[in-house]
């Protein structure tokens, strides 16, 4: 007895105007060739891909600015803030990312000799800015003073929020805010130390600024 199973019925022909049938399972898998949102799937490539891609890309831009005295150029994606250029793009890790929401002061740096919080600065703005950061302090081998104070006042302990505590001295002191030691508070206040050496942080700042 024979186990062949009979061929399928042949779909009856279409009238003219009339659309085909959709296909069956059979048809499918003998053709190997299936219709996704009006691309064509198996063995061909999807239409538009490319430009589908490039869509999905995020905008970039192209921005010099000098870091350190150094003109750097980088084409970098519009979202990136000044912290994640240094860090992740020119390998200046020295300023600290801590609450990446401009509350802690870790991060902090000189633009244009102005103190800026670098994680809420967008990079793609600072064309042709200067950007000084705990890096660029020491010349010539020599530390900057205030980085000398604090290693003579003994002025921090875990270390994470010194660089950007230095900078930020650094500009306080630029600005004339160390008229007393509570003055300097006041204008470090956007900095903070977690091990809580405020004391000995202020003391560093007053002899930079020649008043011990």
């Amino acid at each position: 007895m024979s186990t062949e199973l009979p061929e399928p019925a042949a779909p009856p022909p279409t009238a003219a105007g009339e659309s085909s049938p959709a296909p069956t399972r059979r048809t499918f898998i003998a053709t190997g060739t299936a219709v996704v949102a009006g691309s064509v799937v198996g063995g061909t490539s999807l239409i538009g891909a490319e430009e589908a891609t490039a869509a999905e890309r995020p905008p970039s831009s192209r921005v010099s600015l000098t870091v350190n005295g150094t003109r750097r150029t980088v084409t970098v994606d519009n979202r990136t803030s000044l912290l994640d250029l240094l860090r992740e793009h020119l390998g200046l890790t020295g300023s600290k990312k801590g609450c990446n929401a401009g509350a802690c002061g870790a991060c902090t740096v000189l633009v244009d000799g102005h103190r800026v919080n670098a994680c809420l600065t967008l990079a793609v703005r600072l064309e042709g800015a200067e950007v000084i950061t705990i890096e660029g302090l020491a010349k010539g081998g020599e530390l900057h003073p205030l980085q000398q104070a604090f290693i003579d006042e003994d002025a921090f302990q875990c270390g994470y929020c010194t660089p950007g505590q230095i900078v930020s001295g650094v500009g306080c002191i630029k600005e004339g805010h160390t008229g007393s030691p509570e003055e300097i508070r006041e204008w470090m206040s956007g900095n903070i130390c977690r091990c809580g050496c405020y004391v000995k942080i202020v003391r560093a700042v007053e002899q930079t600024a020649g008043r011990k």
